[in-house]
């Protein structure tokens, strides 16, 4: 029996942990074909690959849903990639007029809009507020203790939202309800003036998402604040950005330089067309999470001491590399992978090894990796983010 071959028409497609060379062997075992067709290069891992590198990706399709009326949430903690200690993810979805309820966190929280429209408010610690409509691509960023809402527009929506913290849950937030709960109502009633029976349809629990009316145009719902408006916008449209283009592909960077009240979340959303890669690299500021928005490819990281391991990634999955290991991302599908690096720090920094290569006295690299000027001639001084070269191909490698 050859690596994986059926019969067109008939016998379908069962791929085997076997290399060209023969290495390796037929499962007859009970196995998960499916997930096995979706991993390739774990079923059979580059050559490259060696030594022990933990477990580096997770998608949202393998975390449990959290249903309300009104939308559903789901997210991505150190519970589910241990690894991920600086960053924790949820993605969230609101129907047209659900709510995520006026609550805070003591982590920074920074959300990119994946499709429809939504309202954002949030009030800051000297009573200057902010109510704003968003869209896809855009971002919003609140920092650490300051109380806002979500509310999904005509379209509804869906975003992701970051923290700055791992072992973050959106589960465990501190919220509007489930502090009224648990506060007497004789408080309540000398904290705001009126009657306890003023409170006596109050909920019982943290409410989190519900179900409430599509809100009238944002004109009708701005709140005039005595004390004015935040001093530094909440929100950033990314895709207005003019991104930087090669070869290949783009990337719009947005950290504290261009969206300043982000000063503990920075990121890049890249973009790799088929038969690019995002070149090797590594980050020397923080660990990197990403989050892939479309496509499919695969993912190497050098971990130093002779281990690598190569992970297949696909829309809808969480990527994280350690802090400084190198790493690259090839597009191994017919469809442009969009996805985002997102970061624990103010600003976005990355190191290219074909720069650092060509900025170093080319003598000592030619000694150091024995090549010629074949290869010396054309390492580049500038940047390229994504590269793509004409005749080169990174489609799936044969088996």
């Amino acid at each position: 029996m050859d690596n994986s071959e059926g019969i067109p028409g008939r016998t379908p497609y069962i791929p085997q942990p076997i290399r060209p060379d023969g290495a390796g062997g037929v499962d007859r075992g009970p196995r998960d074909i499916m997930r096995d067709l979706q991993n390739p290069d774990m079923l059979v891992p580059p050559v490259t690959d060696a030594g022990l590198v933990p477990n580096l990706r997770f998608s949202f399709s393998d975390t449990n849903m959290t249903l309300n009326h009104g939308g559903w949430s789901r997210e991505i903690t150190i519970r589910e990639l241990p690894i991920a200690t600086t960053i924790a993810g949820v993605n969230m979805s609101l129907t047209p007029g659900g709510v995520r309820e006026l609550h805070w966190h003591q982590q920074a929280e920074w959300s990119y809009m994946l499709l429809g429209h939504a309202r954002i408010t949030a009030v800051d610690q000297d009573g200057r507020n902010f109510i704003a409509d968003v869209g896809p691509g855009d971002l919003w960023y609140f920092p650490p203790g300051i109380p806002h809402s979500i509310q999904g527009l005509e379209d509804g929506c869906e975003f992701l939202l970051v923290f700055d913290d791992g072992h973050f849950s959106d589960l465990n937030t501190l919220s509007i309800s489930d502090w009224f709960a648990h506060t007497p109502k004789d408080v309540l009633s000398a904290n705001f003036g009126v009657p306890a029976e003023a409170f006596s349809a109050i909920p019982s629990q943290q409410v989190y998402i519900y179900q409430d009316h599509v809100p009238g145009p944002l004109s009708s719902q701005q709140v005039q604040s005595p004390y004015g408006t935040i001093p530094l916008t909440f929100k950033h449209s990314l895709l207005a950005q003019e991104p930087i283009r090669t070869p290949g592909g783009s990337v719009r960077i947005v950290d504290s330089s261009n969206f300043p009240i982000s000063t503990q979340i920075a990121a890049a959303l890249v973009e790799i067309q088929p038969g690019a890669m995002r070149e090797l690299h590594w980050h020397p500021n923080n660990d990197e999470w990403q989050y892939y928005l479309s496509g499919q490819g695969r993912m190497t990281v050098f971990a130093g001491n002779g281990a690598a391991r190569t992970f297949d990634v696909r829309a809808g999955d969480v990527g994280y590399v350690p802090f400084a290991y190198g790493h690259y991302i090839q597009n191994t599908g017919t469809e442009t992978i969009w996805f985002l690096e997102i970061f624990k720090s103010s600003r976005f920094q990355d190191v290219s090894l074909n720069q650092w290569m060509a900025l170093t006295p080319r003598e000592l690299v030619a000694s150091n990796l024995n090549i010629g000027p074949e290869t010396l001639d054309v390492l580049r001084k500038e940047k390229w983010p994504v590269v793509k070269y004409p005749g080169f191909s990174y489609y799936p490698r044969p088996r």
